[in-house]
Order: structure tokens, then C-alpha cells, then sequence
């Protein structure tokens, strides 16, 4: 068993890794499913052979994909490999690992016979090399986000998935999260009326990253959110950031995302914040959705219009609505849409390779107008698909 490390752990930092042009237009929209089928998974229905799962680091994440797949009748896990032999031990002590290869060389666990698929929780800076061993070996990868750092490298990782027909799919565990498979059908059916404005806030105190700033830490997750309800991309960016604790690195940053239809979103995020907020929402003439991750009612409409009377505007139609949610891990979700992806060969249609270096095209175009003051960036489409 090799004991090389060769995951690439050093910590640079990703503002640095920034690289796009500038652009106007729009990003070519993603079909969206708001409750897809492959989400609805009936597991004591199904009696398929199972699909050999390798994975690619067991740290804080890695170890609740290694627990879900573990638990999943639809897979079979193979393989492990980290580097750090304290991950591996704790991987083995937490679970039954008698029939799992354990390595601390990934390529020992994509070579191991009977690996099919392999799910990739490493740090980011190690996608790129990693997805593109496993894609050329012909397996099928579900990494964790950010898909790579640049947008060069994801269209890349895209381009040779498609070229070897195999399926990548990204984590963004939000987008199987009820509350927002909630709010996009909240959204669709147009129940908040027209849509004027979102904003958002992401903050807490610690932890704090050395490798990264708050924007590429925390702006995924509402960024994506926000992609998702609407069903576009933004068209134009900008982004503020303050640091306090280390040079280089911002503690706090304020974006604004501008979309082809004209709705603007602020966030707000931070690390350095001891009012812990994970709240996400959206304006319309009706009401206001609410996604509260931190309240007991995570998901409501708070309902409410301004009416003239006069030379004055009076509040009107106030009330609040608590939405129901049912049940489940979205992370489960997440193993079961990727099995299914592979079980099928066919392109995840809730979070794809492609949406996932539509993000990273923007936090790449965040991190531009950091480095210039807060300036207005354009982003351009990425030209998408494969052609021979």
C-alpha cells in the first residue's frame, strides 16, 4: 500500500487563482427540475446491482459521503483514499471497513478493481488533477465544490466528461435541500408576484480559513441558491471586501449579483461576526420568501403589499405563512441523484459539471472586482458542450 501523499494539501491562497475575462450577456440558462424524480427514490423498491464507489478524502465532509454511501443499497464502497492516516483511522473506527480497500494514494483507490464511480472531497486546489485521472480512467465523479479554481480548469473537467461519456456531477448540497426545492416552486408559480429584489446573509465567528477569503469560504452556497429560484445566471458582478485578521485575506465581503432580468441580490458575508446568520431571501410585490436555515420554521412567506391612500402608502394584507417541509438529509439526496446519473449515463439536471463552472465563472468574476475596488464585472457566457 503506497503511503505517498498526493493529494496536494498546501494552502494558497484562491484570490490569487482569479482568471477570467470580462463579459457581457448572458449565461446560457439551465433547465430546472423542481421536484425531479430521481429525487424521490423509493430505496426498498429497488434490486439493481450496486454501483462500486471510491472516495477520495474522509475529513469533516468526506466522512458524511463516506456514511451516506456506506448506508445507500444502490452502492457498494470500495475504495478510500486520504492521505492523513488520523482521517483513515477515525474512517475505521466510526464504520465496518472489513471489505473497503484503505490507501493514502488516490490512484490506488481509482485503480482498485470494481471502482466505477468516486466521490472527491479534497481540498479545491486538488479537483482539477483528481476529476481528470478519474474521467480518463472512465469512472464517473461527484466532487465537492468549488469544482476547480479557475474557469479554464472547469470547462476543461466538462468537456473531457463529455468526451469520455461519463457523468460529473457537483455537491452543491443546498440545491436537495427542502426548503429550497420549496422556494424555486414558490417562485415558479409566481406566488410572490412580480420579483423586485433578494439579499442575503452568510456570517459567524470562525472558522476562520488561511487558504481562502470569506468570498470563495461562504458565497457558493447563496450564489447557487439565488441561480437556482431565479433559473439564470448573473450577468454582471461586483464585490467588497474588508480583512482584519490576515493580509491578504477579506473577513468580510459584500457582493451584488445583477441578472439578465434585471433582479439585483446583495450578500453579505463574513467570518468575523458573532450574530450567526444563514438567511436567504427574495422580494416580491406580494410577500417575501424566506429561507431561515437557523430558524425552526426554516422556509415562510411573510405576505404583505403597500396600498396609496392618498399622498401616503399604508401596509396592507400582512401576515405571515409558515411552509412545510418533509423530511431528509440532503446530502442522502445528493448520493442518490449521482447514482442515479450513473446508473442512467445521463447529465445531472440540478447540479451538473457545467453549473458548477457557471459558479466558479462567477466567484472568479467576484474576485476581480475585488482586486479593483468593488468595479462592475461582466460576465460572459461559457460556451458549453463538446463538439467533435
Amino acid at each position: 500500500m503506497g503511503s505517498r501523499t498526493v493529494f496536494g494539501l498546501g494552502h494558497g491562497a484562491i484570490a490569487q487563482s482569479g482568471r477570467a475575462s470580462g463579459c457581457p450577456d448572458r449565461i446560457p440558462e439551465v433547465e430546472w427540475s423542481v421536484a425531479p424524480p430521481n429525487l424521490r427514490v423509493n430505496r426498498r423498491s429497488l434490486k439493481m446491482a450496486r454501483t462500486g464507489i471510491a472516495i477520495l478524502g474522509v475529513g469533516r465532509w468526506g466522512v458524511h459521503l463516506l456514511r451516506n454511501f456506506l448506508e445507500n443499497p444502490l452502492a457498494r464502497v470500495v475504495a478510500i483514499a486520504d492521505p492523513n492516516p488520523e482521517n483513515l483511522s477515525r474512517a475505521s473506527a466510526q464504520f465496518s471497513l472489513d471489505r473497503v480497500a484503505l490507501t493514502h494514494d488516490w490512484q490506488t483507490a481509482l485503480e482498485t478493481e470494481g471502482v466505477e464511480a468516486v466521490a472527491i472531497a479534497t481540498p479545491a486546489e486538488t479537483h482539477f488533477s483528481l476529476v481528470t485521472a478519474a474521467l480518463k480512467q472512465k469512472l464517473h465523479v461527484l466532487s465537492e465544490k468549488p469544482l476547480t479554481l479557475t474557469v479554464e480548469e472547469s470547462v476543461q473537467l466538462c468537456r473531457l466528461a463529455e468526451q469520455q461519456h461519463r457523468q460529473l456531477v457537483i455537491d452543491h448540497t443546498y440545491l436537495f435541500h427542502p426548503a429550497v426545492l420549496r422556494g424555486k416552486a414558490v417562485i415558479q408559480a409566481k406566488e410572490l408576484g412580480d420579483l423586485r429584489y433578494g439579499y442575503a446573509t452568510r456570517t459567524h465567528l470562525s472558522p476562520v480559513r488561511s487558504d481562502v477569503d470569506a468570498l470563495w469560504d461562504l458565497a457558493i452556497h447563496d450564489i447557487a441558491i439565488f441561480n437556482h429560484w431565479l433559473g439564470e445566471t448573473p450577468c454582471q458582478v461586483q464585490a467588497r471586501g474588508t480583512g482584519w485578521l490576515q493580509e491578504g485575506l477579506s473577513d468580510v465581503v459584500w457582493v451584488t449579483l445583477t441578472y439578465p432580468s434585471g433582479f439585483e441580490a446583495t450578500i453579505h458575508l463574513g467570518w468575523l461576526n458573532p450574530d450567526k446568520q444563514r438567511r436567504l431571501c427574495v422580494v416580491g410585490s406580494q410577500g417575501t420568501l424566506i429561507f431561515d436555515e437557523l430558524s425552526p420554521e426554516s422556509l415562510s412567506i411573510q405576505w404583505g403589499q403597500l396600498a396609496r391612500q392618498e399622498q401616503h402608502f399604508v401596509p396592507t394584507n400582512q401576515r405571515r405563512e409558515g411552509l412545510s417541509l418533509p423530511l431528509g438529509e440532503p446530502l442522502q439526496q445528493v448520493c442518490d441523484h449521482f447514482l442515479t446519473c450513473v446508473r442512467h449515463n445521463q447529465p445531472s439536471e440540478i447540479s451538473s459539471g457545467w453549473l458548477g463552472a457557471e459558479l466558479v465563472h462567477c466567484l472568479v468574476g467576484l474576485t476581480r472586482s475585488m482586486q479593483q475596488n468593488g468595479r462592475s464585472v461582466s460576465l460572459q457566457p461559457l460556451i458549453r458542450h463538446y463538439t467533435r
